[in-house]
């Protein structure tokens, strides 16, 4: 059967292995860009708004407009390709969408394949004469014949000659074309886009109990960002590979050793950078105790916002006061187990819901540990099933979760509930379920139980798509861990082959 192809201005499109070429170079995108690609090339010059794009690309999965703007903005890189004097393949219509500008030609994969090269004749050689008949030796003087003889043979050689020295020349374009030069790869940051580090210091004390505080910090940031902000937070706490980033600001958590006081303490360091020109937006230093570690937290979110011009809204606050124990102490082991909850094994799972229980019977009021508890136990029980006891103490966990007031506005319910759902395979009720999560809150595991559904519905597509997102969120071996084996395990190779190749390049 064949395939559609089309040339959108300079670049050749193959939906069937997400690729675009042209000139010998050629870039595989994410599926996502090539479907919407795809759907500006079936409408050229219209001017195509936010929720026909969400309509006919993303089918209406659960997606917002800044993850159209974003997909536009990575699209319009791609189809730059680092050439700053390439045309603008497709422009924003101010109020009212976006619109490709540039010429549309449909074809197919095999009219590509068969399409007859037409080759230019090299200068200087001469077209064939007409045949004539040649005069008879024996009609020539002897010294006429003799001369005949070898004027033929040098023209014969001489022909000869410049056919082979025209082939040699074909086939040495023919290799220039085929290895274009190498160019620089140049990134266009996105100001608003956010890269979220941490520094790994071996000089403090009480490393695991820091480690775990900063990532947690680095997580609610992540996800508080993500959900009431127009920025885009990529939390990398679980990431160490140096690469390039697109990213126009970077967020770096560190823990130092500095005198104070005629003695060496530890410092948490905080430090807010504008990539555009390497200025500090933020600067902030934290003396950690065992005491102060929620004013810290309550400091630093307020000084984000000032820093970002990012005032957080009031269903922000009701979140945030969630994350609020009575005593400091519990917040402390809460993070703990949460960087359990985040690595996704079963002997990780099970320390962090003993961590949850001492936390609970330290704060009951912390309600939010309660319900990370009721998320962790439901997770241990689709990869290791519980016994009657434990099972009916789950149910009572997630019945007091429900009931708990505020929780019907909290993404982490309907997490519980979606994988419940899943376990019980109904797949329907886990799809509106975990919907109703995404709307309220954007987090990497959010994504990845959007991905379980897709898969359990038959969709990878779709699946692949949520999976990295969530990766996009969240890059690292924790992430990549839920996609394989949260809930059920999943083939990264069959499902998700861009992200399986993406990591193969590291």
């Amino acid at each position: 059967m064949q395939q559609p192809v089309v040339y959108v201005g300079e670049w050749l499109v193959t939906p069937s292995i997400n690729q675009i070429s042209r000139k010998g170079r050629q870039l595989t995108l994410e599926p996502r860009l090539i479907d919407l690609l795809v759907f500006f090339a079936h409408h050229p010059g219209q001017v195509l708004t936010r929720d026909e794009l969400i309509d006919n690309v993303w089918t209406r999965s659960v997606v917002t407009g800044h993850v159209v703007t974003q997909s536009i903005s990575e699209l319009r890189k791609s189809l730059k390709d680092g050439d700053a004097n390439a045309p603008e393949y497709i422009v924003t219509v101010p109020k009212r969408g976006y619109k490709l500008t540039v010429a549309v030609a449909w074809s197919s994969e095999e009219a590509e394949e068969a399409g007859a090269i037409t080759l230019p004749v090299p200068e200087g050689v001469p077209e064939a004469a007409p045949e004539t008949a040649p005069e008879t030796l024996a009609e020539l003087p002897p010294e006429k014949g003799s001369l005949r003889r070898r004027l033929n043979a040098f023209i014969v050689w001489g022909l000869f000659l410049l056919a082979l020295g025209s082939c040699v020349a074909l086939v040495a374009l023919a290799t220039i074309d085929a290895h274009p030069p190498v160019t620089k790869t140049r990134l266009l940051l996105n100001p608003r886009d956010i890269d979220i580090h941490l520094v790994d210091s071996s000089g403090c004390t009480n490393r695991s109990t820091q480690h775990a505080y900063a990532v947690g910090l680095g997580s609610l940031i992540t996800t508080t960002l993500n959900t009431f902000s127009t920025f885009m937070v990529h939390d990398k706490t679980n990431y160490n590979i140096n690469e390039p980033s697109s990213s126009g600001k970077t967020l770096t958590i560190e823990f130092v050793n500095q005198r104070h006081y005629r003695a060496q303490q530890c410092f948490m360091s905080i430090k807010l950078v504008d990539n555009a020109d390497d200025s500090t937006m933020l600067d902030k230093r934290y003396f950690v105790t065992s005491d102060n570690q929620l004013s810290i937290q309550n400091d630093l979110m307020t000084s984000l916002s000032e820093a970002l011009t990012q005032p957080w809204p009031d269903l922000l606050q009701t979140m945030l006061a969630q994350y609020m124990p009575a005593q400091s102490t519990s917040l402390v082991t809460f993070y703990q187990a949460h960087q359990l909850l985040m690595k996704g094994d079963v002997d990780s799972l099970g320390k962090a819901s003993e961590l949850l229980n001492e936390v609970l019977k330290q704060s009951p009021e912390f309600i939010y540990a309660r319900a990370e508890k009721a998320l962790i136990d439901v997770l241990r029980h689709s990869q290791q099933p519980l016994n009657e006891k434990q099972l009916a103490m789950l149910n009572d966990e997630i019945t007091q979760v429900s009931d708990a007031p505020g929780m019907k506005e909290m993404a982490i319910l309907y997490q519980i509930e979606t994988v419940d759902l899943l376990g019980k395979g109904n797949v329907d009720e886990a799809y509106k379920t975990i919907n109703k999560s995404i709307n309220l809150e954007m987090s990497w595991i959010g994504y990845v139980l959007l991905g379980k559904v897709y898969e359990m519905k038959g969709l990878n597509r779709l699946a692949a798509d949520a999976y990295i997102t969530a990766f996009n969120l969240r890059p690292g071996d924790n992430t990549l861990y839920w996609i394989e084996n949260s809930v059920f395990q999943t083939s990264v190779t069959r499902v998700v082959p861009y992200l399986d190749n993406f990591l193969s390049k590291e």
